[in-house]
């Protein structure tokens, strides 16, 4: 079994919503909230590097992060 994801306005989902129950696949609706969770888990799988990184190297980073974008 394998799936899709497909980002589109309410019209559209809905016509894809229609295609899909006839063509017998299960449809499940997500929240925006749901969609950018599913979203970062994927992009966190693709860069995953199986190192350990503690929490003091983490928030170094973020806040130099912070501080370079303004």
């Amino acid at each position: 079994m394998s799936a899709i994801l497909i980002k589109a306005d309410s019209k559209v989902n809905k016509e894809i919503y229609k295609l899909a129950k006839k063509l017998g696949g299960d449809v499940y609706s997500l929240k925006e909230e749901q969609f950018e969770d599913f979203a970062l888990g994927v992009l966190m799988d693709k860069v995953k590097t199986n190192q350990l990184v503690s929490k003091e190297e983490i928030l170094k980073k973020l806040k130099t992060k912070k501080y370079n974008s303004q």
